[in-house]
């Protein structure tokens, strides 16, 4: 069961990220289309470490796998990975069709459907 997650929703339409930690949900909205691939990781950081979360084996993060923009959801899926590797968190996938609005009730019944996905692209990695 998923209990603390992140959860990363960046198609380029009404992009959006939300915490829940310890039962608490927390939002933030992008105001701006315009340079959010360069704030998102900022804007998860400083949630992050404002909640004082501890990212472990325990926690999870969803990401939105789209349809949307290429460039936004390629963005978010890096670093969701990237937090996979770094953190060893759990990894989850959802369409968004799948999640019509976005709130904790809605999240939840995301989750309690299975209508999330381990099998993310599994990138390779070159040395």
């Amino acid at each position: 069961m998923i209990k603390d997650f992140l959860i990363i929703n960046c198609t380029g339409n009404s992009d959006k990220i939300g915490l829940r930690i310890n039962n608490n949900f927390f939002v933030h909205n992008f105001q701006t289309k315009n340079h959010n691939n360069e704030v998102l990781v900022s804007t998860i950081l400083n949630l992050i470490t404002k909640h004082k979360v501890n990212m472990n084996k325990n926690f999870s993060v969803l990401v939105n796998n789209g349809p949307g923009s290429f460039s936004s959801i390629r963005v978010a899926l890096s670093i969701a990975k990237g937090m996979k590797i770094s953190n060893n968190v759990k990894l989850y996938g959802y369409k968004d069709k799948d999640l019509s609005l976005f709130n904790l009730e809605n999240i939840e019944i995301l989750i309690k459907k299975k209508l999330i996905q381990k099998n993310l692209i599994k990138a390779l990695y070159l040395s």
